[in-house]
C-alpha cells in the first residue's frame, strides 16, 4: 500500500484525537522535529533520556560493543553484562549484590515479583493505589493507576495482588495534621492489610520510592523507615521500582537512597541506558541472589541484559558520576523554587511536590479544591491540564501529564540549568494563563 498523509506505525498511549509529534533529532536537553522546531524536553521523553540526547561516549560504547559482538544468548555470560551488573550492585544500597536482567521496566517488575513468590512460598504482592509499574499483564494488575488496570483486565483478571493507600500528604486519604503523621497512619494502615491479608499468604509489597508517573510524590518523614520495619516483623520482602527514580533523577544513584532505607529488591530500567538502548533488571539481596544460584530460574528472555544495551548501561554510569548526578543535586532547589513561584503565582496550582529532577505540579479548583477534570471518572471531559502541555509545546517546551492527569510532570534530562528550568516555567505559566 501507498504510504498517503499518515504514517503505518501506530504510536503507544495513542489517541486518534490529537496530534503526534515527529521527533527526528536531539541535543542535550532539546529535540527537533520534522518540520525543524526545537524543544526543550522537560520530560526527558518518557521520563528516561537522563544523561541527555547527545552523549556520545554512550553512542561510541554501544558502537563498539555491536562491532566486537552485537549479541550473546541471556543464559550466557559477556563482559559488558558482567561489568554493568558488577557496578550495578557497587551503587545499591545494603547488600543488593546481585542482578537478573531484563528489557523493559514492565518485565523487570514482573520477574521481581516471580523471584519474591519464589523466595518467600506465598503469591500475594501489595502495590498503591495510585502507582504505575508497567502496561503487560502482571504489572498492569500491579499498577494502581485505572488508565491501565482497567484496560489490562477488561478480557483477563490478573491475580495475586493487593493495594495499600498511598502514603500522599497532598490530596491524603489520611487525616494526620503533619506530613509525619500522615505517614505514620499510612505505615499503620499498611500493616493492618498485610494482617488482614494473612502475612504468611504476602511475599512482597512493591512501592515507588518517590512516585513516577503517579504524581512525583515523595513519601512524609519516616514513612519508609516504619515500612522496613513493618515488612521485617511479618517477613515481607520489600522491593522498590526505580524504574524512574533510579540513575540520578533524584539526586542519588536510587531513590531510595535519598530515604536511607534498604529495601530486599530493586527495579530498574529507563535510565539505566539513559534510554539509548532497552535495559532493565532486578538488583537482589545477596541472600535472595544465592537462592536462585542455588536452585536455578528456569525462565528468561532474549534480550535480557543485550550487550549493545550493557554496553550503554557502562557508558551512562560514567556519564552520571561525572558531573550529572550532582548538577541534579544542586539544580533541584532552584527548580523547586521557580515552581513554588507558580504555586504562588496561580490559584490554580493546588500544590507542587517532587525530589530532585522529578515534580509535578497539580491543579485544583481553588473554590473546592477538587480536580476541574478528574479523568478517573470523566474520561471524555475536555481537561485543562492537557490543554496547559499544548500551550506549552507551542512555546517551545515538552511537558507530560501524570497519572490521573491532574497535573503536569517536569522531568528533564540531568544535564539542565538554570536558563533552562527558567524557559520551562515560564511556557509552563503561558499554559496556565491560556488554560484558565
Amino acid at each position: 500500500m501507498a504510504r498517503t498523509d499518515r504514517s503505518r506505525n501506530i504510536p503507544h498511549w495513542y489517541a486518534p484525537e490529537g496530534e503526534t509529534l515527529s521527533i527526528t533529532a536531539g541535543e542535550g536537553a532539546r529535540v527537533t522535529d520534522d518540520d525543524g522546531a526545537e524543544y526543550l524536553d522537560f520530560v526527558a521523553q518518557l521520563y528516561c533520556v537522563n544523561a541527555g540526547h547527545s552523549c556520545e561516549p554512550i553512542v561510541d560504547a554501544m558502537a563498539e560493543q555491536a562491532r566486537q559482538i552485537p549479541y550473546v544468548s541471556s543464559s550466557k555470560t559477556t563482559p559488558a553484562r558482567d561489568e554493568l551488573a558488577a557496578r550495578l550492585a557497587d551503587r545499591a544500597p545494603g547488600d543488593l549484590n546481585d542482578v537478573f536482567f531484563s528489557i523493559s521496566g514492565s518485565e523487570a517488575n514482573e520477574s521481581a515479583i516471580q523471584i519474591a513468590r519464589e523466595q518467600q512460598d506465598a503469591s500475594k504482592v501489595l502495590t498503591r493505589w495510585r502507582s504505575y509499574h508497567g502496561s503487560t499483564y502482571a504489572a498492569g494488575g500491579l499498577s494502581g493507576d485505572p488508565e491501565t488496570r482497567a484496560v489490562v483486565e477488561r478480557h483477563a483478571a490478573t491475580t495475586g495482588v493487593g493495594k495499600f493507600l498511598p502514603p500522599m500528604v497532598h490530596d491524603s486519604p489520611f487525616d494526620g495534621d503533619t506530613p509525619a503523621e500522615i505517614g505514620q497512619q499510612a505505615a499503620d494502615h499498611l500493616e493492618f492489610v498485610i494482617k488482614n491479608e494473612g502475612p504468611d499468604s504476602v511475599a512482597a509489597v512493591l512501592t515507588e520510592p518517590i512516585a513516577g508517573t503517579s504524581g512525583a510524590y515523595p513519601a512524609p518523614p519516616g514513612y519508609f523507615e516504619r515500612v522496613r520495619e513493618i515488612c521485617d516483623a511479618y517477613d515481607v520482602l520489600l522491593i522498590v521500582d526505580e524504574v524512574i527514580s533510579g540513575f540520578g533523577r533524584c539526586g542519588d544513584w536510587f531513590g531510595i537512597g535519598t530515604e536511607g532505607v534498604e529495601p530486599d529488591m530493586i527495579t530498574f530500567a529507563k535510565g539505566v541506558t539513559s534510554a539509548y538502548a532497552p535495559l532493565a533488571g532486578v538488583i537482589a539481596r545477596e541472600e535472595i541472589g544465592s537462592g536462585i544460584r542455588a536452585a536455578g530460574h528456569p525462565l528468561g528472555q532474549t534480550f535480557a541484559g543485550h550487550p549493545v544495551a550493557c554496553a550503554a548501561g557502562n557508558a551512562a554510569m560514567d556519564a552520571y558520576a561525572d558531573g550529572l548526578i550532582e548538577n541534579c543535586r544542586e539544580l533541584a532547589p532552584y527548580l523547586e523554587e521557580r515552581l513554588g513561584d507558580l504555586e504562588a503565582r496561580y490559584d490554580e496550582v493546588a500544590t507542587v511536590h517532587g525530589r530532585g529532577l522529578l515534580w509535578s505540579v497539580v491543579f485544583a479548583d481553588p473554590e473546592t479544591g477538587e480536580p476541574f477534570v478528574d479523568p478517573r471518572v470523566e474520561p471524555d471531559a475536555d481537561n485543562p491540564v492537557e490543554a496547559v502541555c499544548e500551550v506549552a509545546q507551542d512555546h517551545g517546551v515538552l511537558f507530560g501529564t501524570g497519572r490521573p492527569a491532574t497535573q503536569v510532570i517536569c522531568s528533564p534530562p540531568l544535564c539542565v540549568d538554570r536558563a533552562d528550568v527558567d524557559e520551562a516555567v515560564e511556557a509552563l505559566a503561558a499554559g496556565i494563563e491560556a488554560a484558565f
